[in-house]
Parts: C-alpha cells; sequence; structure tokens
C-alpha cells in the first residue's frame, strides 16, 4: 500500500510498498482509509519537534475510512462501515474512559503515563502507525470509530475526529458566560475553530491573535471576530489590556503550543530544547487575561517542562485547563451541529492533496505557502466525490 514514510526533520518520502496493516488484537478493525488530514500538530513532528519520533512511522490522526475487518472480539463494526476516527485511541474501561477523558486513557499508551494513545503521533504516544496511508489498524474498535450519519459530507466527517471537536474543547474548557470577551492565540485550523465556538458558548466578544495576515483574514471570515497581527504591535499584551479597558480578556485561549513565535528568548531555548518549546503564546494568554480569568490551553507543547509564567497564575488568581480533546464525548454534539447546519467543518479545508504527494502537502502547510490553513489527502484508492452513504 501507499503510505507516508517518516525519514527524519524536514525529510518525508511516499513508500509505496508498504504492508498493510493486519489484525493483531480481537479487538482490532482494519480499515481502508478514504481521507485523512495533515494538522498542525504534525508539524511538530516534521519538524523533529515531538520526543521519539522515529524514522520509517506513518502520520497522521484524523482520518474517516471504511472497514474492510474486523476482530473476532468487535462487536458494533461489519465490514463496509463507513467510520470516522477519532485521533484518541482509547479502551473505553479504564478509570478514565469511564469519566469520558478519552484522550487520558490509561491503557493504550504503555510508553507513558501522561498521555493516552494517539494515530501516528510518536512513540511518546504509543508509537501507532496514523491514517496518512490506505490502511489503518485500529484498536478498541468498539471505543472509537463512529459511523458517518447517513448524508454527512466527508469532509465535514473527517473534520470532526480532531479540528472541530479540539477547538470547540478550547472553547468549552473556557468556561465562557454571555458576554464574555475571549481571546484566542493562533489563527490556525484549531485557533479559528476555537473562535467560532466561543461564539456558541454566550461569548460577546472574539479576538484572534496571530502574525499571519492571510490566516487572519480567513478568520475574521469564518470565525467573524476581530483579528490582529502581534507583529503590528509593540507589545500584544499591553494591546489587550487597552482593548479591554484595562482589565484583560475574561477568557483566553492557547491555540498555538511549542513553535509559537515572538519572544525571541522563548523561540531560541524552544527550538534548541533547553524546555520543551516556546511558552510565548501561553505567557501572552497568561498575562492577558484578567485576574480571576482562565486560560485554555490546547496547544501542543513537548514533555516534560516549559518557562511559564506561574507567578502570574498565583498572584493573579488564574484558572489553567488544558487537555487533548475527548473526540468520542464530543461527538453527538457536534454531528448534531453539523447537520442543523451551525458548524461547517469542511470550510475550513483549503487544500486537497493526492496521498501520492504528501511531501508537497507537508512542505505546503509548513512554509504557510498558497494561503494554506488546512490540507486535505485523498488516497488512490478514494475519489473527490464520496459521500458517506
Amino acid at each position: 500500500m501507499i503510505a507516508m514514510n517518516y525519514r527524519g526533520p524536514f525529510r518525508i518520502r511516499t513508500e509505496r510498498n508498504r504492508p498493510e496493516p493486519e489484525i493483531m488484537h480481537p479487538n482490532d478493525a482494519i480499515v481502508r482509509v478514504t481521507r485523512s488530514l495533515i494538522c498542525g500538530s504534525d508539524l511538530h513532528l516534521y519538524h523533529g519537534m515531538v520526543p521519539d519520533t522515529r524514522v520509517g512511522m506513518t502520520f497522521g490522526h484524523e482520518f474517516t475510512g471504511i472497514v474492510t475487518e474486523v476482530g473476532e472480539g468487535v462487536q458494533n463494526l461489519k465490514v463496509g462501515d463507513h467510520v470516522l476516527v477519532p485521533f484518541n485511541i482509547a479502551c473505553g474501561a479504564c478509570p478514565f474512559c469511564k469519566q469520558e477523558l478519552f484522550g487520558n486513557c490509561h491503557e493504550s499508551n504503555p510508553q507513558h503515563t501522561a498521555i493516552g494513545g494517539i494515530f501516528g503521533y510518536s512513540h511518546a504516544a504509543g508509537g501507532y502507525d496514523g491514517g496518512q496511508a490506505e490502511y489503518v489498524r485500529v484498536p478498541y474498535a468498539d471505543v472509537g470509530p463512529t459511523k458517518i450519519p447517513a448524508g454527512m459530507n466527508i469532509e465535514d466527517a473527517v473534520m470532526l475526529t480532531d479540528v472541530t471537536p479540539t477547538g470547540y474543547q478550547a472553547a468549552e474548557m473556557g468556561g465562557i458566560q454571555k458576554g464574555d470577551t475571549v481571546v484566542v492565540f493562533g489563527a490556525g485550523p484549531i485557533g479559528i475553530m476555537a473562535a467560532r465556538c466561543s461564539w456558541l458558548f454566550g461569548a460577546g466578544r472574539v479576538i484572534i491573535i496571530d502574525h499571519l495576515d492571510y490566516r487572519l483574514e480567513f478568520a475574521k471570515k469564518y470565525a467573524m471576530c476581530e483579528a490582529y497581527n502581534f507583529k503590528e504591535m509593540h507589545d500584544p499584551v499591553v494591546f489587550l489590556k487597552r482593548t479591554t479597558d484595562w482589565f484583560g480578556a475574561d477568557v483566553c485561549i492557547d491555540a498555538v503550543g511549542c513553535e509559537a513565535v515572538g519572544t525571541p528568548s522563548q523561540d531560541i531555548t524552544g527550538r534548541l530544547f533547553l524546555q520543551a518549546g516556546s511558552a510565548t503564546a501561553l505567557n501572552w494568554a497568561i498575562n492577558s487575561v484578567k485576574k480571576g480569568g482562565i486560560v485554555s490551553v490546547v496547544g501542543v507543547y513537548g514533555m516534560p517542562w516549559n518557562m511559564i509564567a506561574m507567578g502570574s497564575v498565583l498572584n493573579k488568581g488564574i484558572t489553567l485547563r488544558a487537555n487533548q480533546a475527548s473526540v468520542k464525548r464530543l461527538l453527538p454534539r457536534l454531528i448534531e451541529h453539523v447537520q442543523n447546519g451551525i458548524l461547517d467543518p469542511k470550510g475550513l479545508i483549503t487544500h486537497r492533496i493526492p496521498l501520492e504527494e504528501v511531501n508537497e502537502a507537508y512542505h505546503i502547510f509548513s512554509a504557510k505557502r498558497d494561503n494554506c490553513i488546512k490540507p486535505l489527502l485523498i488516497p488512490p484508492t478514494a475519489t473527490r466525490e464520496l459521500i458517506a452513504a
């Protein structure tokens, strides 16, 4: 089969003779991929920022597919089912899964106690191959995979595997109250979706901060929010304080993570691995939120530590909330929002690229070429017109 193959930082190739995955456990399923996405957090892997990302791995934690084989223990799926597969790999039975903390599953990742398993996201997240391939082995197949509702556009469905739930949970963790001012750092797909979802929780004002004008223009139209370029400011924290009568925002969302730019010392120490990535956006969020406010973090950071303003967290009485999105918990509500036209996830997709050209797709996305917001990969076994039936 064809699969993306990681060869080291900034090096990806299309492997054309990768063996197809096999059932390894009675609760496994094999899925033929119909659509997959490249995530901003895949770029952290691509740039060599995530520990234990091994040569030969296939990335991709956002994908849909058709079930081609199931283990003898699988009860909820059958061959031919068209499913969306959450990026969390979750057993469904451990204490954390029972709390619907599917991103914190205690059984799916034997490599680490801090994070559950994730498809295609280094051996630190379990070492599972991902969906930027023609076929994927899906463990715990009765737990994660969800049948795509009849009539749902497949591009909406694939966007429900990570981007939409993560943006929604970012807003949810913010505890947004009616009329609140919400500031989102990062106008990538997650940040834009978080800004859009903030309105659903009653925000009265939504601001997004980035340094790329094309992303800011896209965010203004898609998320109907204010958008500002921090490179045009002397100090983004002062700007945000001034525009909120010097109180600060009610809620700040960090949708950037470990490759944030804007503070030279953070950038240098983060990229030299003296800390687990640049914490610029997180510190801006902490310093821009009001006293007693909430900072919601969905930007990906490495392990185990960063230089952050904990003194300000304490002295301002800030609530800090962070986690991987619990996709399965959020899917019923988000599917309803899509079906009712409240959310348009596929509207974030700007590029549709054959899987065979995955190297070019990564280059476009990483280099911020061609006004790329979100790239979609199409395997040769799928067609552009495929609609879930």
